[in-house]
């Protein structure tokens, strides 16, 4: 296989050639990020490869990322470096046990995070990023019965900033459900000036020692307008390399989980998923054009509209 440098050269070399763009989440590793057009959280990746005029997109994060950009761009081709790529907190909510759900509430409408498969948006009424979520919900009729899935934490803290009482999907991300209160106010301690930064997908304990909460580029805008100089951030330590990309002169202290999955403490909280795309399965997905993602046509038709009522509302 090619050294890094080569590798990275070549990719590049291989998208003109094949009129492909390659899309990168934070939470990928730093290679990845560099070496793609562009780099954020997921509903941004995938309008801003609708917006592109490229006829092949290589997305760079977890399979319902590439299923959001193949909705959003159905006529474009959309390859994914790994299909084993998945997400814990997708995975949290299947379309037939949402499916059943709703039939045992009758009237009720269903918000559904954009962290979900095509066939759960297909179920939803509107989708909501953790950036947009507070002002979609306001948006709707006070005496609304709503559902909210599936991630619970995010749903609590929407139920508490809006008076809101939606029914919560008990569903979670394994990276920020492994944040602990404890572990900020241990780095708190260490770092008293730090500003503490959590993602909403964090447990309401995390949050309420937050002292700025919302999304990845939430957290992102703050730290690069803010006259703070260190940072505890509490979500996947992907987000680190941007930040300091792009805050050279400042300190990113990545918040531990209070255990890891091998059962050892660590110095940060990564999404496994996520770290499986690599530079080599962009190049060999690029070479050979696959794997491709697609999407069952008539699950597009519908998982599209709540996407597009979430883009009126916000």
């Amino acid at each position: 296989m090619l050294k890094k440098d080569s590798l990275k050269a070549e990719i590049r070399r291989m998208c003109q050639e094949k009129d492909a763009i390659i899309l990168a989440h934070y939470y990928t590793v730093g290679d990845v990020q560099d070496v793609a057009d562009f780099v954020g959280d997921s509903l941004a990746l995938a309008r801003k490869a609708a917006e592109t005029d490229a006829k092949v997109m290589v997305m760079c994060g977890v399979h319902f990322m590439a299923e959001t950009c193949k909705l959003l761009s159905p006529d474009k081709t959309v390859l994914c470096p790994d299909l084993e790529a998945g997400c814990s907190l997708a995975d949290s909510c299947k379309a037939e046990d949402l499916q059943k759900f709703k039939e045992e509430h009758p009237g009720y409408q269903v918000i559904s995070y954009v962290n979900t498969t095509a066939a759960v948006k297909a179920l939803t009424d509107v989708v909501v990023t953790s950036g947009n979520a507070k002002k979609v919900v306001n948006q709707l009729p006070k005496d609304a019965k709503l559902i909210f899935g599936p991630d619970y934490n995010l749903g609590s803290y929407i139920n508490e900033v809006t008076g809101r009482n939606m029914l919560l999907w008990n569903g979670g991300c394994h990276v920020h459900e492994r944040f602990s209160a404890a572990k900020i106010i241990e780095l708190k301690n260490q770092y008293p000036e730090a500003v503490v930064m959590a993602h909403l997908e964090c447990k309401g304990p995390v949050l309420a020692l937050a002292d700025v909460k919302g999304s990845t580029a939430t957290m992102l805008k703050y730290a690069q307008e803010s006259d703070a100089t260190q940072f505890i951030v509490a979500t996947e330590a992907g987000i680190l390399h941007e930040m300091q990309r792009t805050c050279p002169g400042k300190e990113f202290i990545p918040v531990p989980p209070e255990i890891s999955e091998s059962g050892l403490e660590c110095s940060c909280n990564e999404c496994q998923y996520m770290k499986l795309n690599t530079l080599e399965k962009i190049y060999n997905c690029l070479k050979n054009g696959e794997p491709a993602v697609e999407v069952d046509p008539e699950i597009a038709r519908e998982a599209v509209k709540p996407i597009e009522r979430m883009l009126e509302l916000s």
